[in-house]
C-alpha cells in the first residue's frame, strides 16, 4: 500500500501545510504502554483525499519528530475522523499537546447506524466490503526500521476511513440521527480533556465498593500515592504496588514497616527507594481523612420499590435499540438507568437526545402513567396507561 513516510522535521511542516486545508482527515496512532505509565508512541497515521477521489496515507514516526507540529492540523478547521479514538485521544494530547477540535468517531457513529461496537475491520467489511490485512497483535512499533507488513498493516488503518465517513454520514443524515453522534464525539473529547484525578484511582479497584469505614480513606490516599509515584517515574501502577497490597492495606492498616513487610502480595521491590516510608504516610493520612475529602465512587442504591423496574427497563431499552438500529450501549447503559431512577441531576438520560428518545418514557413508566407490555409479536412495547 502506498504511503509517504515522515521522519525528518521538514518533512512534517511539509505535510502539515498539505493538511491544512483539509476539511476531514484520516488519523489513527500506534503505541506500547505494557511496561510505562504513559504512552510510548511510536507511530501516527493520517490519511486524506486526493483530487482524484483516490487516498493520500503518511506514516508519521513519533519517535524521530516533535509532533507538536500536528497541533494547527488538530486545533484547526477539520474534522478528525478516528475509530475507536477513547485511547489514541489520550496519547494524541500528550504527544501534541492539544487535541482535535472536531472528532468523528467511527465506532460510535456505527452504533447509530445498527452496528453494535465494530472493530474497524468489521466496519471496513460490512461497508465497503473490503478486508483489511491481518496484522501482528503483539508487534513492537517502536522497532525501527519496521518491516513491509506492519507499514501495510498500519497504512490499512486509515485508508478506508474516509469513505467509511462518508457512508456513515450519509447514513446519519437520512436517519435524522447526525446530532446525536455528533452529541457522543463531543462527550468523548470531552471526557479526555479531564486529566485523572489521583483520589479517584481507587475507584479501580474490584474491591472498592465493598470497603467501609476508615478502609475507605486508606484506599483512597494509598491509591492516589500509587499513581502519581507511577506517573512521576513511568512505570504501570501494578509496578509500584499490586492490588492485592493496596486492598490488603486498605482492609488492615499497618503500623510499621515490619506489618507492611507482612502484606500480601509485597515484595521488597515494592518497598525500595522510600516507598515504604511513602506508603506509610499515605496509610497515616488516609486513616485520619475526614469525610468531607473522601471521594466516593458515583453509586447509590436504587430505592426498593424501584429496583424491579431497573431490569424491566433494561430489556425494552434493549428491545428499543433493536426496533431503532441503534447499539443498546449507546442508548443507556444499566448505570444510566439506575441514575436516572436515583434522581442524579446530570444523569445522561435526562438530557439531550437520550432525555428525548428514552429518558421522558422511563419517567412516565416509573410514575405509573405508562406501562410495558408485549406486542403479540415477542416484542416489548410502551404504552400510555
Amino acid at each position: 500500500m502506498t504511503h509517504w513516510w515522515v521522519d525528518r522535521p521538514g518533512e512534517l511542516e511539509q505535510l502539515v501545510e498539505t493538511l491544512a486545508t483539509e476539511p476531514s482527515i484520516a488519523l489513527d496512532t500506534e503505541f506500547h504502554r505494557e511496561r510505562t505509565y504513559h504512552a510510548r508512541l511510536a507511530l501516527v497515521q493520517v490519511a486524506w483525499r486526493r483530487a482524484d477521489g483516490g487516498t493520500n496515507i503518511a506514516l508519521i514516526d513519533a519517535q524521530a519528530i516533535d509532533l507538536r507540529s500536528l497541533a494547527p492540523i488538530l486545533r484547526g478547521e477539520a474534522t478528525i475522523v478516528m475509530h475507536a479514538a477513547s485511547q489514541d485521544l489520550e496519547v494524541l494530547a500528550g504527544a501534541c499537546g492539544v487535541l482535535p477540535r472536531t472528532l468523528f468517531d467511527t465506532q460510535v457513529a456505527a452504533g447509530f447506524a445498527g452496528y453494535s461496537n465494530p472493530s474497524l475491520a468489521a466496519l471496513v467489511h460490512g461497508v465497503l466490503g473490503v478486508r483489511l490485512p491481518k496484522g501482528d497483535r503483539l508487534a513492537d512499533w517502536l522497532r525501527r526500521p519496521l518491516d513491509a507488513e506492519q507499514l501495510d498493516y498500519a497504512a490499512a488503518d486509515v485508508a478506508h476511513l474516509l469513505p467509511v465517513h462518508d457512508w456513515l454520514v450519509a447514513r446519519l443524515e437520512a436517519d435524522g440521527r447526525t446530532d446525536w453522534a455528533r452529541d457522543e464525539c463531543a462527550e468523548l473529547l470531552r471526557r479526555a480533556a479531564v486529566p485523572r484525578d489521583p483520589d479517584e484511582a481507587w475507584w479501580k479497584l474490584k474491591e472498592a465498593r465493598q470497603l467501609r469505614g476508615r478502609s475507605i480513606g486508606v484506599a483512597q490516599a494509598v491509591a492516589a500515592w500509587r499513581e502519581r509515584r507511577a506517573s512521576e517515574t513511568d512505570q504501570p501502577v501494578r509496578f509500584v504496588l499490586p492490588d492485592l497490597a493496596l486492598v490488603g492495606i486498605a482492609h488492615r492498616p499497618p503500623a510499621d514497616v515490619d506489618e507492611l513487610r507482612r502484606v500480601r502480595g509485597l515484595d521488597e521491590r515494592h518497598l525500595r527507594a522510600g516507598a515504604a516510608k511513602e506508603i506509610l504516610a499515605a496509610v497515616a493520612e488516609g486513616l485520619e481523612m475526614p469525610r468531607e475529602r473522601l471521594r466516593l465512587p458515583p453509586a447509590g442504591e436504587v430505592d426498593r420499590e424501584l429496583r424491579p423496574a431497573v431490569g424491566l427497563i433494561s430489556a425494552w431499552v434493549g428491545q428499543l435499540g433493536r426496533t431503532l438500529g441503534i447499539d443498546t450501549t449507546l442508548l443507556a447503559t444499566r448505570a444510566d438507568i439506575e441514575a436516572l431512577l436515583r434522581g442524579v441531576e446530570d444523569a445522561r438520560l435526562t438530557t439531550g437526545w437520550r432525555a428525548e428518545v428514552l429518558g421522558e418514557d422511563i419517567r412516565h413508566l416509573v410514575a405509573g402513567r405508562a406501562a410495558i407490555a408485549f406486542d403479540g409479536n415477542g416484542r416489548l412495547v410502551l404504552e400510555d396507561r
